[in-house]
C-alpha cells in the first residue's frame, strides 16, 4: 500500500500531546503556553488555540499572571482520548471528504457512498480512542522514554568511536 495523506487538522494530536505534557509537568506548576509550544514544536498562538475548546470542556484550566500557565482541570485518568477527539474533530469528515461533480454518473452517488464509509471509520476511531485515557499516554510515553535511555546508555558503553561512525552513517544504509 502507498503512502497515505497527511492529516489536514492536527489538533487532536496536538492536544493530546499538550494534555499528555500538562498531566506531567503540570502536576508540579502551571506551564506556559511558550513551554507548550516548544514541546510540541508548534506556534504558541495554535497551541492556545487548541487549548481553547479544552478550557470550554472543563479538560484544562488557566492561571493569570506572572507565575500563571496552563494545568489539568481533571485527572489524566478520567480524560478519555474519545472526548478529546469530540471536542476537536466533531462533524470533521475522518476520509477528507470532496465535493464531486453532481452531473457526473459516479459523483451523483460517490459523496453519499463516502460520507456513510466516513461514518463507520468515525465509529470504530471514537471506539478505538474509548479504550484509551490521557494517563495511558503518559504511561506509553514514559515507557518510550526509558527505552530509549537505555539504548542510549548501551551505545554510549561502545565508546566515542562507534558513536560517531553510527551517527556518519547515510540514512540509505541504515
Amino acid at each position: 500500500m502507498g503512502p497515505v495523506a497527511g492529516p489536514t487538522n492536527t489538533q487532536f494530536a496536538v492536544a493530546v500531546h499538550v494534555l499528555t505534557y500538562l498531566s506531567v509537568m503540570g502536576e508540579q506548576r502551571p506551564v506556559s503556553s511558550d513551554e507548550l509550544s516548544a514541546s510540541t514544536n508548534t506556534n504558541p498562538v495554535y497551541v492556545r488555540r487548541v487549548l481553547g475548546p479544552l478550557r470550554e470542556a472543563g479538560l484544562v484550566r488557566a492561571r493569570q499572571g506572572s507565575q500563571g500557565g496552563w494545568q489539568l482541570a481533571r485527572p489524566a485518568e478520567g480524560i478519555g482520548l474519545d472526548e478529546v477527539w469530540a471536542i476537536l474533530q466533531a462533524g470533521e469528515p475522518v476520509l477528507g471528504l470532496h465535493g464531486p461533480n453532481p452531473e457526473c454518473p459516479v459523483g451523483f452517488g460517490i459523496q453519499q457512498a463516502l460520507g456513510a464509509l466516513d461514518g463507520s471509520v468515525v465509529a470504530a476511531v471514537r471506539a478505538e480512542l474509548g479504550r484509551r485515557s490521557v494517563a495511558d499516554l503518559v504511561r506509553e510515553a514514559d515507557t518510550a522514554a526509558r527505552r530509549r535511555q537505555r539504548r542510549e546508555r548501551r551505545a554510549g558503553g561502545r565508546g566515542a568511536g562507534a558513536r560517531a561512525a553510527t551517527t556518519r552513517r547515510s540514512p540509505s544504509v541504515s
